[in-house]
């Protein structure tokens, strides 16, 4: 049975702060707002695009108007991978991984269109068997259907399966699905949302050391 590491995307594999930062406060510009630090949009992100506008707006005091979900990820899109970055070692330990024979799923809340085109730009997309975003199925994380879905996508099986991310809503999905977690230790939840997981790693060479004692027994 081939075992299969679902991956989280931002914080996890790609630092993609820098350009949710810049569209973010373009959209904050266009309706005469004041722009966020790279540090607080960190603090906001994991939770899908309509959440982090509504966050945006709530920290001015403000509701989003009926075009601000729309902009954003229309912007977003388009500038998806002009300052984000592969976190050290990502692409050389999931190519290793790949030939192993391990499956690798992305199972992210980011629009699934952004996803694939990040991912593309990025060099990941031939190493994967499915891409799971957050408008791929009627739920996204935590809900663990979400997880399940993404992992019927690239035919693995929840026994033979583990979550990697960084944020509460990935090992919370993955407690709910059956699964381990692991979790990504360098990305940007707070150490408080580990609560759970099965193991913490920090960086992603020990992630996949972990992946591989975790699931030893499924080969």
């Amino acid at each position: 049975m081939a075992r299969t590491l679902l991956l989280d995307l931002d914080g996890t594999l790609v630092d993609t702060v820098p350009d949710l930062t810049s569209a973010l406060n373009r959209l904050m510009a266009a309706r005469g707002l004041p722009e966020f630090t790279r540090r607080q949009v960190a603090a906001m992100v994991g939770d899908g695009v309509a959440v982090l506008v509504a966050r945006a707006f709530a920290a001015h005091d403000r509701q989003p108007d009926a075009a601000a979900v729309a902009d954003l990820t229309a912007d977003y899109t388009a500038n998806v991978a002009v300052e984000s970055a592969l976190y050290p070692e990502v692409l050389p330990v999931l190519t290793r991984l790949a030939a192993d024979g391990w499956h690798l799923a992305v199972c992210t809340n980011k629009p699934e269109q952004a996803a694939r085109m990040l991912l593309g730009a990025l060099g990941l997309l031939p190493l994967l068997c499915a891409i799971g975003g957050g408008d791929s199925f009627p739920t996204r994380k935590p809900d663990p259907a979400h997880l399940l879905a993404t992992l019927t996508k690239a035919r693995g099986q929840p026994s033979a399966a583990l979550m990697l991310g960084d944020h509460h809503n990935d090992v919370v999905a993955a407690r709910g699905a059956g699964m381990p977690s692991i979790f990504a230790g360098w990305g940007y939840g707070s150490s408080t949302m580990a609560e759970g997981c099965t193991a913490v790693a920090y960086d992603i060479t020990e992630a996949a050391l972990i992946a591989n004692q975790l699931l030893s027994a499924a080969l």
